[in-house]
């Protein structure tokens, strides 16, 4: 069976992605030299090419993405980062500079971190900062950490727990960080039989399932968050589809002041922010 005929949109891109990974070659090199291929390598393609008809996540099969320039490693267990949550970093990262962080000298939390993207790219851009990310699954954090080593980052920690659970002890008391950032889980328990099943089949469940309704996590975080923000800090989410009216209402609810939104590239209203003034 072919990559098209399983019904990969991009067939022929992925495709050359596959052949020039094996090869350890770039595109233009790809058409311009024409390498010949050796037996290893032709079985090494078919059975990328198998794992990619059976829907496994082009990613997977790679074994890393980029984002925002850092190469990260991801396999299975672990949510592959989007461009949406590209588009947030941007955003964090413009607010911090606009002195959200004093100095560009502070601490940033990421929850439910993943494979450390949001992470890395914060703590890349600030490199006289601290960033810590925490998540419960202990998989997602050895990606974090090896993500970290071979981008040689190093103000950046990861510890295991869920959500803010793992900051009661004395290494962070509260109030102790400027931006507190997140994209957790969001899609609701029933829409996630409706996924594409690269993402259906493949990324973890865990990663994915926001609850009932989609806003769980939102309802913790919004809360909590409080408790853990300097003065004038920031909490800033990813959302998801529709989740925009209601985690409004939560934060402004919850005491959060300048509550904004921003739409993605394709119109939604993906990410929220408000203020910590208390």
């Amino acid at each position: 069976m072919t990559l098209a005929a399983s019904g990969i949109e991009t067939s022929d891109k992925e495709a050359e992605l596959l052949v020039t990974h094996c090869l350890g070659t770039g595109l233009v090199d790809l058409y311009k030299i024409n390498p010949s291929l050796n037996d290893k390598q032709i079985i090494d393609i078919d059975e990328m090419a198998r794992r990619r008809c059976r829907r496994e996540p082009l990613q997977y099969i790679l074994g890393y993405s980029y984002f925002l320039g850092l190469k990260i490693l991801v396999g299975s267990g672990v949510l592959i980062p989007r461009p949406e949550t590209e588009l947030m970093a941007e955003h964090a990262i413009k607010i911090c500079r606009g002195g959200v962080i004093p100095h560009l000298k502070g601490t940033i939390l990421d929850l439910c971190t993943g494979t450390g993207c949001l992470a890395l790219a914060l703590a890349r851009e600030f490199p006289d900062s601290h960033v810590l990310g925490t998540d419960i699954s202990e998989t997602a954090l050895r990606f974090a950490v090896n993500n970290a080593l071979i981008n040689g980052i190093d103000n950046v920690s990861f510890i295991k727990g869920h959500l803010f659970g793992p900051l009661s002890g004395r290494d962070y008391p509260a109030p102790t960080f400027d931006l507190i950032i997140s994209n957790p889980p969001y899609i609701k328990t029933d829409d996630i039989n409706t996924l594409q099943p690269e993402i259906r089949d493949w990324e973890p469940i865990g990663a994915l399932d926001g609850g009932a309704d989609g806003l769980n996590f939102y309802r913790k975080i919004i809360l909590q968050a409080g408790k853990f923000l300097k003065t004038n800090g920031i909490l800033m989410l990813e959302l998801g589809l529709g989740c925009a009216d209601e985690t409004v209402y939560m934060m402004k609810g919850a005491g959060y002041e300048d509550v904004e939104l921003r739409k993605d590239y394709a119109g939604i209203e993906r990410i929220i922010q408000g203020k910590w003034t208390n």
